[in-house]
């Protein structure tokens, strides 16, 4: 909607009036914001507001193979995770808000380390997710009690540390009932993250908030308060689905359905949902007027094989997820996406990477590997008919 003539007085006023308005929300103490990132996304200004692009990506999974990948980048020094990420940061750096998933819970400074089936990753996980330019990441998988609550608290203390934010798991009651809030141009956009497991490990004792599980009742509750914390845009990270299917299962569609069909006032509670866990790439579809990714796949993972026992290339590959939002035309409405775009990803084992698949392709294009993994992304990622709600590769 085209904004009213205004005069160059009143233009002025409005100029200077977002400019306290911002600079009050920038400042405000006691509310787990992030300061606005400026440049990069190219989001519409309105005089409403400032829209903004959100990135998000699938399971950080560190295998053994990862984790000893990491030592020899470090040479000799402990773990250093950076170089994995490096080709995507210019893209996850350039967002106004990006999030990632860590699955699984750190060790102890020094360690030890450990890979499947009882993870314990290296802490300098998070310094890498932080240099690429993730702002935080959902912790609520069937990963995240794998060293209970000591191994919970290590990761979100390392979070802390390292100024990440997190959403899914705390340490404390009050932690566990604050929404994990961001500040995204104009926009302040809450974090709400969920599995629908623990591996069988019981949630510690006296600790019910320790990690939220997927429950439709707490879900839209939780929703709600965060929009009545002054949430604009409410996201929802989903720890879910059949692993090794690339079609959302039966859980996926219902809940799905039911959860972006949740409104107040007319207005959706939910404005995105964010998918984990498959190990493989899933489709995004536009539910109710709201995108559902059903799974991003695995962003890092070592050799993956399936429930046939093979070897399944599909466990190393993903996609980012790039969104861009534009304000309402009044208050009150709903945020708008303007753009939703998909790029799709691989972990090169034998590199020891995350790939960037299109540009990787752009520069050597007779990588049969890599154009077979783009393909696979591409064709999962629309094979719920995304492309006719405007879902595009984003080169």
């Amino acid at each position: 909607m085209a904004t009213p003539p205004t005069t160059k007085r009143t233009r002025h006023v409005l100029v200077l009036l977002s400019a306290v308005l911002l600079s009050a929300v920038a400042c405000s103490a006691g509310d787990r914001s992030a300061p606005t990132r400026l440049g990069g996304s190219g989001a519409p200004a309105t005089a409403a507001g400032r829209g903004f692009t959100l990135v998000a990506s699938g399971d950080v999974l560190p295998h053994d193979s990862v984790i000893k990948r990491a030592a020899a980048d470090a040479e000799g020094s402990g773990y250093d995770f950076r170089p994995m990420f490096a080709a995507i940061k210019p893209m996850v750096s350039a967002a106004d808000l990006a999030l990632c998933h860590m699955e699984t819970v750190y060790g102890p400074d020094g360690g030890p380390f450990t890979g499947y089936p009882a993870f314990q990753s290296p802490p300098q996980v998070a310094d890498a997710l932080k240099d690429a330019g993730y702002d935080g990441c959902s912790t609520a998988s069937n990963h995240t009690l794998d060293d209970g609550a000591e191994g919970l608290k290590r990761t979100l203390d390392r979070f802390d540390a390292t100024g990440l934010k997190h959403a899914g798991s705390a340490r404390t009651a009050a932690e566990a009932a604050r929404p994990t809030l961001y500040t995204a141009g104009s926009a302040r956009v809450a974090h709400l993250a969920y599995t629908y497991d623990t591996n069988g490990y019981p949630l510690p004792d006296g600790r019910p908030w320790a990690v939220n599980l997927m429950e439709e009742e707490k879900i839209v509750a939780d929703a709600r308060a965060a929009r009545k914390a002054g949430a604009d845009v409410v996201l929802v990270s989903l720890h879910w689905g059949t692993e090794w299917q690339t079609e959302p299962d039966e859980k996926q569609l219902g809940l799905g359905r039911a959860l972006t069909a949740s409104r107040t006032g007319g207005r959706p509670d939910i404005d995105m949902i964010l998918g984990t866990h498959a190990h493989i790439p899933q489709a995004y579809e536009k539910v109710n007027g709201t995108w559902i990714v059903y799974g991003m796949g695995d962003q890092v993972a070592g050799e993956m094989y399936n429930y046939s026992g093979a070897r399944d290339m599909r466990g190393n590959y993903g996609s980012i997820g790039r969104f861009t939002f534009a304000p309402p035309a009044a208050a009150g409405q709903r945020w708008q996406v303007t753009k939703a775009e998909f790029t799709p990803q691989m972990m090169d084992l034998s590199a020891g990477r995350v790939v960037h698949l299109p540009a990787a392709l752009a520069k050597d294009p007779d990588r049969e590997d890599y154009q077979e993994a783009q393909d696979a992304v591409s064709e999962a990622v629309l094979g719920r008919g995304g492309a006719k709600d405007g879902l595009t590769l984003a080169k």
